[in-house]
């Protein structure tokens, strides 16, 4: 059986949905830019690969995401719009999110500017701010789940669990980004809402500084560059933070770090004012 679907360009993925391109995948699913005649809008199809559609944990996975993105509904998290579960094609269709990757911009140019990584942060705080309303930790907070843009946008919800299954856990994660508890649930405690707090530490360190905060979570933090605003020092410090109870709540990581935005200059557009 073959690995890939290996859709031409224009070729029809399902009745509804017509290829563009490949974007990538993994060893269970591939993700394909189509065009939806539902929405009549671009999206994205991430597919079940051709060996894996009788998989029963492959299918199980699947549902599981779907079911994490039909409860989560905020402006910076990216929205699924419909799971076809079985038949000859099982797939998610995702809403389509233009913008760079922050992994791929930190890769290409560096660490970003503040005006930059501020509203980055105060944006991906709010969304887990929201997951733990909810009752969902992410688990994946990391700068390839980050798409760059006016809001940022968080993705990828593949490993997203309920608290209570989060809870359960072991080893669920990418693991330069994976917070202590996340590696150790026994030394440590139960992976919760405090190890997407740990995430977003290590992504907005990765944004700063331009290189990881970490190799392995329990070790010490690498240095920042001079010039980081205390705020910003102090913000990313808590993030880190070994015990899951030292570390903020997202709100109170946006509410220290709004100042710094707040002292961002005005830019000028079209003949007016603005503030970052």
């Amino acid at each position: 059986m073959p690995t890939s679907w290996d859709f031409p360009e224009g070729a029809p993925i399902t009745a509804e949905l017509t290829a563009v391109r490949r974007l990538g995948g993994g060893s269970a699913y591939e993700a394909w830019l189509a065009f939806d005649e539902v929405t009549y809008a671009p999206v994205v199809v991430k597919a079940v690969r051709p060996g894996r559609i009788h998989d029963e944990r492959t299918l199980l996975d699947l549902a599981r995401e779907a079911e994490a993105l039909a409860a989560v509904n905020h402006p910076v998290v990216a929205r699924g719009l419909r799971h076809v579960p079985g038949g000859d094609l099982p797939h998610l269709v995702l809403e389509q999110v233009d913008g760079p990757r922050l992994s791929s911009l930190v890769r290409r140019y560096g660490p970003l500017e503040e005006h930059q990584y501020v509203p980055l942060a105060i944006e991906v705080a709010s969304a887990l701010h929201y997951l733990r309303r909810i009752g969902w930790v992410h688990l994946d907070v990391k700068p390839s789940n980050v798409i760059m843009g006016a809001p940022a946008r968080l993705i990828d919800l593949s490993v997203a669990r309920r608290a209570d299954d989060a809870a359960r856990t072991r080893g669920i994660g990418t693991d330069a980004y994976m917070s202590p508890e996340q590696w150790d649930p026994d030394r440590y405690g139960a992976p919760s809402a405090a190890s997407d707090v740990w995430g977003l530490g290590a992504t907005l360190f990765e944004a700063v500084a331009g290189y990881r905060a970490v190799d392995l979570p329990t070790d010490e933090p690498a240095a920042l560059p001079d010039g980081v605003p205390p705020e910003v020092a102090a913000t990313l410090e808590a993030c880190l933070a070994v015990r899951p109870e030292d570390r903020p709540a997202p709100r109170e990581v946006a509410e220290a770090l709004e100042p710094v935005l707040d002292r961002q200059p005005p830019v000028r557009l079209g003949g007016g004012l603005r503030t970052r």
